[in-house]
């Protein structure tokens, strides 16, 4: 769809005096490969979404799963928190969709608005997927309070698909009471949904066996809820009887124990037991939140809202790369790039180090940031980097709140990454490095 064509559907749509103008802009916007939000954009976004708009949240919800709209997840964070996230997980065949039906019925009979996040495995082949759920899921077609998204894992391991996340989070902000996140099968160290979910509920069924000894090492340790599905079926209080055992060896005193829950999915036998027990699970878990107490009152942040906050790299000033890698070598760690970025008049050399990296930091000037570091307190740790999605949306947050930043703008640096620094006046000491995604990642999300 060209420009001209773009424009000429709006302009039919407002010379016929639709109420839903914006409504036929939003489908224009979905397809221009161009279109870029503005603020105005956001706030009517997020206003429509807030008062239950199914249309609106699901534009969202494509653009944050494509891997856009930071600016949006930027705004969403301002309303997460009151939701909450049970992921379902276990292996393949265990009822895990017509599970997640019947507890989604269970809690429109409570009167909550529902999301559910379901995730089928991509082909290593075509790429595609079989969103199943879809098809099993088709008694909420004209239920605006239920709102599902089914999802292709896209190759991802550990279960759930990378945007499950920031697709939550949407959700979180449109008002759904209750995240549902139904994963791929699993096996055994496939535990993401873990980092997700407020409650982790496994999936089990009679008839596996020795299955459930080997995933006892991975994703038996990360339930909170055991569920053993089937259960009119032979074999299932021998599926019990493996769990309390195993239990107990592995449980200390004053931890959550696991309850383990029977349930007939296909009639929905057992599923409000199944619930009581996730709310009792979720009260129990209540510390994993922080409460940030300031003048408009208390603010809930849950861990998973955080903004893609991750420690990105050391930054260590040396006088010479070529004299410091000779250590980090002989601890087994191998630098992976090398780069000379003259604006900053500093050489690097990265070592990745698990998800993060150590970053060589060499000036090739003696008048440059780090050749005064340098000559005034001599080779050491010179930044500690932070990784944040929205990092325009970070840096105008920061100036708003008056933080004082090293930075005058956000800038690009080594690898096409973008930055900028926080002064270690606002941090405690430290000088603090905010990094977003590479400038070619970034325009090609915008």
């Amino acid at each position: 769809m060209n420009a001209h064509k773009q424009t000429r559907t709006w302009l039919v749509g407002a010379e016929a005096g639709l109420d839903q103008g914006w409504e036929e802009h939003d489908i224009i916007a979905d397809v221009a490969k161009d279109f870029r939000m503005n603020g105005s954009d956001i706030a009517q976004m997020m206003a429509r979404m807030r008062a239950g708009n199914v249309r609106a949240l699901a534009r969202a919800v494509s653009l944050v799963e494509d891997g856009g709209g930071s600016e949006l997840l930027e705004a969403c964070r301002e309303f997460a928190g009151g939701s909450l996230r049970v992921g379902v997980t276990g292996p393949p065949g265990a009822g895990k969709s017509t599970l997640v039906d019947q507890m989604v019925r269970w809690l429109r009979q409570e009167g909550q608005s529902v999301g559910v996040v379901a995730v089928d495995p991509s082909s290593p082949y075509t790429g595609g997927a079989l969103l199943g759920d879809r098809i099993r899921m088709q008694g909420f077609a004209g239920d605006d309070g239920v709102f599902i998204r089914s999802m292709a894992s896209r190759g991802a391991m550990g279960g759930v698909a990378r945007a499950a996340a920031n697709v939550c989070l949407v959700m979180g902000a449109a008002g759904r009471k209750t995240i549902v996140i139904e994963t791929v099968g699993v096996g055994q160290d496939e535990v993401d949904v873990i980092g997700l979910a407020d409650v982790t509920v496994l999936v089990l069924v009679p008839g596996m066996g020795d299955e459930v000894q080997s995933l006892k090492a991975g994703v038996m340790e990360v339930a909170d809820v055991f569920v053993v599905n089937k259960s009119d079926r032979g074999g299932a209080e021998l599926v019990e009887q493996e769990i309390v055992a195993m239990q107990g060896l592995a449980m200390g005193r004053g931890e959550w124990v696991p309850p383990v829950v029977r349930t007939v999915a296909t009639t929905g036998e057992g599923v409000e037991e199944l619930m009581e027990t996730v709310r009792r699970c979720a009260v129990e878990k209540g510390a994993r939140r922080v409460r940030i107490e300031d003048a408009a009152g208390s603010r809930v942040l849950d861990r998973n809202d955080l903004g893609g906050l991750r420690l990105d790299h050391l930054g260590v000033a040396v006088k010479s790369i070529a004299g410091a890698r000779g250590f980090y070598e002989a601890l087994g760690l191998v630098v992976s790039h090398e780069e000379t970025v003259e604006h900053e008049q500093v050489k690097t050399a990265m070592l990745p180090l698990g998800e993060s990296r150590i970053e060589l930091l060499e000036a090739t000037e003696a008048d440059s940031t780090i050749g005064r570091f340098l000559a005034k307190r001599g080779e050491g740790l010179h930044h500690i980097a932070v990784h944040v999605d929205g990092i325009d949306g970070m840096f105008a947050r920061l100036m708003k709140q008056g933080v004082r930043l090293a930075s005058d703008a956000v800038r690009v640096g080594a690898g096409g990454h973008r930055y900028f620094f926080v002064h270690p006046a606002s941090t405690g000491g430290v000088l603090l490095e905010i990094v977003g995604d590479a400038i070619e990642s970034h325009e090609g999300r915008a």
